[in-house]
């Protein structure tokens, strides 16, 4: 197919002109769908579906006809889907691959908590007869057979969580990588001082780790991890690391400049927050004055009984 042929061809809108219509769409589906599929289909259920659901570099190859019907695991979707070129495509199967993905995804997005079933139907009309190419995407991939294994099943899951600290520590270049995100979320930073000084030893004296990833590392535990003292996380892993006690103290600064910024920003907020209440209590000052009660002068300005109370005294 090629790549710059418009979807607004003769063939396409006389496709569309036909199967746009539920009782030719259900005769369609009735004869050309395979069977242990046709069986799960309502085809008295069909609605087309609104809303387009390709994206700008499929829309050359694709009719964007999509029909829903109701199946024996709920709300399917059928769409056709027709190749109007001389030249078959080569790829054309993981181009409507693609195209039920897209349909899947716009799926979940209306909320549905399920994957609906999206069959794919090409209908073919060229120069070359039969079809040539595999409709089986993966004929794409140069190794079918391993990307079957790979795509048919479980997706590999690097689940840290469940994997001993003693076999992380065996992982090399990512063991402080995987020990720290693994204990960082459930631990205090002091329960796992020991078990982290351990493997910053192991980790720097083989190489496995540099110094900038050592600060990194660091950086990382004190501002994602939870303990009571940060300081003296920093303090008893230097204690355990005295030659590398220039790049904790490093992070300890940082901790201090945090700390210090912090604490401005807080007193600046605090005294923002003292002058906007003085503003309010000569607020209610003046409108106690002007015979103002006291329930509409703390509904208007905010003040408590007690507020009220110091200001009358």
């Amino acid at each position: 197919m090629s790549e710059n042929t418009s979807a607004t061809t003769p063939h396409d809108a006389f496709f569309r002109s036909v199967m746009s219509q539920p009782e030719a769409a259900r005769d369609f589906l009735t004869f050309h769908l395979p069977e242990e599929l046709r069986a799960v289909c309502d085809l008295d259920t069909l609605q087309l579906a609104s809303g387009p659901f390709i994206t700008d570099d499929l829309k050359p190859f694709f009719s964007d006809i999509l029909w829903s019907v109701q199946t024996t695991g709920g709300a399917g979707y059928v769409f056709a889907l027709i190749e109007h070129q001389s030249k078959p495509d080569r790829h054309i199967a993981f181009r409507m691959l693609r195209y039920s993905i897209a349909v899947m995804q716009r799926h979940l997005e209306a909320g549905h908590r399920t994957l609906p079933l999206v069959i794919p139907l090409l209908f073919y009309a060229g120069r070359r007869s039969p079809y040539p190419y595999s409709t089986n995407w993966l004929d794409d991939f140069d190794k079918p057979e391993l990307a079957a294994a790979l795509y048919g099943g479980d997706f590999p899951l690097v689940d840290i969580t469940v994997v001993p600290d003693g076999e992380i520590r065996q992982h090399r270049r990512v063991a402080l990588l995987e020990f720290l995100h693994k204990n960082i979320i459930c631990r205090d930073l002091m329960e796992m001082a020991d078990g982290l000084s351990e493997l910053l030893v192991s980790q720097l004296n083989s190489g496995y780790t540099t110094r900038s990833q050592l600060l990194a590392a660091l950086n990382y535990a004190v501002h994602a991890g939870d303990t009571g003292d940060y300081h003296l996380f920093i303090r008893t892993l230097a204690g355990r690391l005295p030659e590398h006690g220039e790049v904790l103290m490093t992070v300890a600064q940082r901790l201090r400049q945090e700390g210090h910024e912090e604490g401005r920003m807080e007193g600046r907020i605090e005294g923002r927050m003292e002058g906007e209440r003085e503003k309010a209590l000569q607020i209610a000052e003046n409108m106690l004055k002007c015979g103002m009660d006291r329930e509409s002068v703390m509904r208007m300005t905010g003040l408590s009984v007690e507020d009220l109370a110091d200001i009358l005294h």
